[in-house]
């Protein structure tokens, strides 16, 4: 997929070439590689949650294998996209003006031959290494983020994060199904927990790159409603996702370990947004942004931890 570097930037907008050759990192720089690990991190935590600790240490290795490449591969198709369609507005903001297609490094043709690549193989290898239900929610997905919140949602409403919040909450309901074949309600659990997540995570970068969007004319929260009202919604959303955290111990999905867990990194997090709320300090909504990724981390670690340990203990 050898693309021309004589292309040049002949109006406003439109992307320029870097005048070096293309490398397999431009592509691999397209599926957004740091998403994507938090995405498939969370899709193999619900693969081992689905297995029966007592009866088996490991999921089934086609699951563990090929639906965790499967998911990969078909969020890495849906990163792909959402770089074509948003390439003139990348080129209006300093966090996306070097990627790839903004600086056509790669031709938009070749990004969408290469996405079609992905999510074909994605595809083929869920649907008959895995499951068909997998392929189906995958691609549902797949769909929801590259043209429902890329090509509408993002530049209809500013609660677009919210609504298509739902297509990146699902892996580790992929995960589940993965060895299940069915989509447990302790699977929904997990999606409800990283749906609660998403909008004070991404409110927090938005606050922080609140001119960018606002140039690029991206209804981002911060932009249609203000700052303030952002902060407000941050601390509001954490608490709520707190209180969803909670739910698998209710549920007796999970054991103390995990209560522990999800208490503690709650209350971190609502720290660091009632501190970009009331007490402004330079980096903090940048800070806040990366809290939220170290949270969703640690809150699956945890949830992973109890499976395998509670089982085994008594209290």
């Amino acid at each position: 997929m050898a693309d021309s570097n004589s292309q040049t930037q002949t109006t406003e907008g439109e992307p320029k070439s870097q005048g070096r050759p293309i490398t397999w990192r431009d592509y691999y720089e397209l599926t957004k590689p740091k998403v994507v690990y938090l995405l498939v991190f969370t899709a193999v935590v619900g693969m081992f949650l689905a297995n029966d600790v007592t009866q088996n240490w490991f999921p089934p290795l086609n699951a563990l294998i090929f639906g965790t490449l499967g998911i990969a591969f078909a969020s890495g198709a849906a990163a792909v996209v959402n770089h074509v369609v948003d390439a003139r507005i990348d080129t209006m903001m300093a966090r996306t003006m070097q990627r790839p297609v903004a600086q056509g490094r790669v031709k938009p043709r070749n990004a969408v031959i290469f996405s079609t690549v992905l999510a074909a193989v994605a595809m083929a290898m869920l649907w008959f290494l895995v499951n068909p239900l997998t392929a189906v929610l995958t691609l549902g997905g797949l769909v929801g983020y590259a043209f429902v919140y890329t090509m509408f949602l993002k530049r209809a409403t500013p609660q677009n994060i919210v609504i298509g919040g739902l297509s990146g909450a699902i892996p580790p309901l992929l995960g589940w199904t993965s060895v299940t074949g069915s989509a447990d309600p302790y699977a929904w659990l997990l999606v409800l927990i990283i749906f609660t997540w998403t909008p004070p995570h991404f409110w927090a970068l938005s606050i922080h790159r609140i001119e960018d969007y606002a140039k690029a004319e991206i209804p981002m929260l911060p932009v249609t409603h203000g700052e303030d009202f952002t902060k407000t919604s941050i601390v509001l959303y954490t608490i709520l996702l707190i209180l969803s955290t909670l739910l698998p111990y209710l549920t007796g999905m999970s054991g103390i370990i995990y209560l522990i867990g999800a208490v503690g990194l709650g209350l971190w997090f609502l720290y660091y947004t009632v501190i970009l709320k009331y007490r402004e300090r330079e980096g903090i909504a940048m800070k806040t942004f990366g809290v939220s990724i170290g949270y969703l981390t640690f809150l699956f670690a945890f949830l992973l931890i109890d499976h395998y340990v509670d089982p085994f203990i008594k209290f």
